[in-house]
């Protein structure tokens, strides 16, 4: 048995160990949902449709950016490319994650992507990396996070007028304070510096010379094509 399959394992007490780890954080994620949830508000949307959205879709900066091309008239084309071009990362997000998840059952695999998102993403791959086992932090941190969007969403309904602009008190600043640490303390070799180094000189120069969001496909697809092509080997 190879490395990557002995630490893909998922029990229970992995899930509710990783949920408790992401659960301090996740409070915060729900300031921006109670933001998410009063922009909707004031953008006419029904209560129900509201919190679905927020279930179903879970990706933050996505649901704000459809509230922008909200109308009476719904652009379908610019809305589904809108959030292709900010959810592009998790190409890259897929990829890194592949050499353990492939020895798990599709069902099983594409569960847990389905809570994926950038911190818990960012914690599990670090544990990883330590050789820990790690899918109850995606898993588990995923479902912590995902429950605070929703409350935080419900919230945002009803009392959203408490946390109007989350920005203004440095809320936005936080999620990225926490992946950068999780890089920093992350793997350090030739293959990961040179693969996210990349990644984000491909996305600044799109930001510069490329249309709007463009820096989050042209980043995620040149550092993921990289590191798919410079495979690691595997320890048997």
């Amino acid at each position: 048995m190879d490395t990557y399959a002995a630490l893909a394992r998922l029990e229970a007490a992995d899930t509710w160990h990783g949920f408790k780890q992401l659960l301090p954080l996740s409070l915060f994620v729900a300031a921006f949902g109670l933001a998410f949830g009063l922009a909707a508000t004031q953008e006419g949307l029904n209560d129900g449709p509201i919190v679905l959205m927020s279930a179903l879709v879970f990706a933050g900066t996505s649901q704000f950016a459809a509230l922008e091309l909200w109308g009476t008239q719904v652009p379908l084309v610019p809305l589904v490319i809108t959030t292709f071009a900010i959810n592009a990362r998790h190409l890259l997000m897929g990829a890194t994650l592949y050499p353990w998840l492939r020895h798990l059952p599709p069902r099983q695999r594409y569960g847990i992507m389905l809570f994926a998102s950038d911190a818990n993403w960012a914690m599990a791959m670090q544990r990883f990396h330590k050789g820990e086992r790690a899918l109850g932090i995606l898993f588990g941190g995923g479902l912590a996070i995902w429950s605070f969007w929703i409350l935080g969403t419900y919230l945002g309904i009803y009392f959203g007028s408490a946390i109007e602009d989350p920005f203004s008190i440095g809320l936005d600043m936080l999620l990225g304070c926490f992946l950068l640490a999780m890089t920093l303390g992350g793997r350090k070799d030739l293959r990961t510096l040179v693969i996210w180094s990349v990644a984000a000189l491909s996305a600044m120069l799109a930001y510069r010379y490329l249309p709007a969001n463009s820096h989050v496909v042209v980043g995620a697809l040149s550092g993921g094509m990289l590191g798919a092509l410079w495979m690691e080997k595997e320890s048997q």
